[in-house]
């Protein structure tokens, strides 16, 4: 038994060694150029070449982005394919009765790579330059307080849930396919709230079409940092930030998650990296895989509650 556990190890020691010796891909549960497509590509041209291999994107949107992470999780566990998800990964188990696969047992986490902050946009026209002016003023006109998101299970969708659970203001949701159709409205004023990833709103926010009044993040948005969190204006704890990280398989060799947790550490350390992902609104995080399991377990509690206090049932 011994000698075959030998065996075994240094298998798995040569596996690591000569790991990468063809290309990496890496799948995006998402269209191209969004937050995690953006933060795939700019770190996977550094992993070709400090691993001296390819990397190859390759999108898989689709199904609130369970399609590709789907495809992730029935992959070889060889470290040749790994991919990237956003917020929505720790919130789908509770929106979909059949996912075909299972947050945290059907994959390893390599790393805790990114948090994009939202931003409460608000219709210039309305008289709420804090966030307790907006939460005043929508319970004085509860008729007009249309809040837009970006459909079932996203990230805009989740933070106004929460928002509403802790703030107790009344909400008339209208569901749009993503940012690019729900902007519109607000700057028309057929709503009044969107509560946009950085990415998406900050050049509205900047160009002053829309108002911005609190970030999502515990901490300030680098690239808006003059708007102050939703914490610091009286919604203690009040977290809503889109996150996630580089995951494989399960069953992927820990020599080689390993590996890729100290080379995807390197990239999102480099200045470069870190600048352009500034500018897209991502917030650079890293750190161990076992740190990014325990941020994956704290997230699915949260929204599970959420789910559950704000009655959305599964389908």
């Amino acid at each position: 038994m011994a000698a075959a556990l030998t065996v075994v190890l240094a298998g798995s020691s040569v596996a690591a060694d000569s790991y990468p010796s063809r290309a990496v891909k890496i799948i995006v549960p998402a269209p191209p150029g969004g937050a995690i497509d953006i933060l795939a590509r700019v770190v996977g041209n550094k992993l070709s070449i400090s691993m001296g291999q390819p990397v190859v994107i390759d999108n898989r949107p689709g199904a609130s982005n369970n399609l590709g992470t789907e495809v992730l999780a029935k992959s070889a566990p060889d470290g040749y394919t790994i991919g990237i998800v956003g917020g929505s990964h720790t919130i789908n188990k509770y929106l979909f009765k059949n996912l075909g696969w299972d947050p945290e047992k059907s994959f390893e986490p390599i790393v805790y790579s990114h948090e994009v902050p939202l931003v409460f946009a608000v219709y210039p026209q309305i008289p709420a330059t804090t966030l307790p002016e907006l939460v005043t003023w929508m319970k004085a006109h509860p008729d007009q307080a249309k809040v837009a998101t970006s459909g079932r299970g996203s990230a805009q969708e989740m933070a106004a849930e929460l928002f509403r659970l802790a703030s107790g203001v009344p909400m008339l949701m209208v569901p749009y396919k993503g940012s690019s159709a729900a902007q519109p409205d607000l700057l028309a004023g057929r709503t009044i709230l969107y509560i946009d990833t950085v990415s998406a709103i900050q050049a509205q926010v900047k160009a002053g079409s829309v108002r911005g009044v609190a970030v999502t993040s515990l901490k300030r948005a680098s690239s808006l940092p003059e708007i102050p969190t939703a914490d610091e204006q009286g919604l203690a704890g009040y977290e809503a930030n889109t996150n996630g990280g580089f995951l494989a398989p399960a069953g992927t060799p820990q020599p080689i998650l390993a590996k890729l947790n100290a080379e995807i550490n390197a990239a999102l350390n480099l200045p470069d990296v870190r600048e352009k992902l500034k500018a897209a609104g991502i917030e650079v995080q890293g750190g161990t895989a076992q740190a990014y399991g325990a941020r994956m377990k704290a997230d699915l509690i949260k929204w599970g509650k959420v789910v559950r206090d704000a009655g959305i049932q599964p389908e």
